[in-house]
């Protein structure tokens, strides 16, 4: 918030942090701004400001089944839902797109369970969101030991297929549009099209007037997603997440929770003497 009061923030190249870039944050600069969450709670009383000072926004909301083996520090699910309830009642249901992902499979979290729980998280969202986004987990390296203790399993073509279809059926029921992200199968006959989380259409209906951006060629394959900058910082969420690709260790995110100052034009830590700090160019 403050970040936004003053107009720009500060980021670090994560390859090479004396490195940084200036970004505008000004409503003329910023056609939108997109916040990916799995607990807006604290965003709430900050909505009016952001309202007030005339930015356009929408909400990637995360909100899976999965207890506390694999999100550790999450609120009650249940809690959680109701929030998604009062986002949504608060920006409108096209300002809220549920994310459910990714899809993990193991001994607990069965073909089955997703269905059964999918349904259930459905009937509770029903007419707080349009469009729900699903991905199946990515093996990634730090993986690797939730892969070896059967945490993690690898999750067949078959299976995703299988899945997808039933998905999307019990959506349809719910007046859900399902779509994938960057998955590498082709799920369009499974009834569910590739999804772009900076959505052009959407940025379009939010903003009231259409936008000149292209898209971005520095995701991953699969992604359709506009050019955006992501101002995220590895290693500084506490939720605790297995499953994550943004955490490397509870220690590293302590030790940058830690360095968080809230008057800092960088969102964690200080700017080193030795940065060189170049204005990111952006029409």
């Amino acid at each position: 918030m403050n970040r936004l009061k003053e107009g720009y923030v500060l980021t670090k190249n994560p390859m090479n942090p004396t490195q940084i870039s200036r970004i505008e944050l000004s409503p003329e600069t910023i056609d939108c701004i997109v916040f990916w969450t799995k607990d807006p709670a604290n965003m709430m009383d900050k909505l009016s400001f952001l309202d007030s000072m005339g930015y356009s926004y929408y909400f990637q909301f995360t909100l899976t089944p999965y207890g506390k083996g694999l999100e550790r520090n999450l609120r009650d699910k249940k809690d959680i839902c109701r929030t998604f309830g009062q986002l949504s009642s608060r920006l409108g249901k096209d300002r809220v797109l549920w994310r459910y992902d990714p899809i993990i499979l193991n001994d607990v979290y069965t073909m089955d369970f997703h269905t059964k729980a999918f349904t259930e998280l459905c009937r509770e969202l029903q007419g707080f969101t349009e469009i729900c986004t699903i991905s199946f987990v990515d093996m990634y390296q730090k993986l690797h030991q939730s892969v070896k203790n059967n945490v993690i399993r690898t999750i067949s073509e078959s299976q995703m297929h299988q899945l997808a279809a039933e998905l999307s059926s019990i959506g349809d029921r719910y007046g859900l549009e399902l779509r994938a992200c960057c998955e590498n199968i082709d799920l369009t006959s499974d009834g569910i099209k590739p999804a772009s989380c900076v959505d052009k259409n959407i940025i379009e209906r939010i903003c009231g007037h259409s936008i000149n951006v292209k898209k971005d060629k520095n995701q991953r394959i699969g992604c359709g997603c506009l050019q955006s900058i992501d101002i995220g910082i590895y290693n500084t969420c506490r939720h605790g997440c297995v499953y994550c690709y943004a955490n490397h260790s509870s220690a590293s995110i302590e030790k940058n929770c830690n360095l968080h100052d809230p008057t800092s034009h960088i969102m964690v830590g200080e700017v080193s003497t030795d940065a060189k700090i170049i204005n990111r160019m952006q029409k």
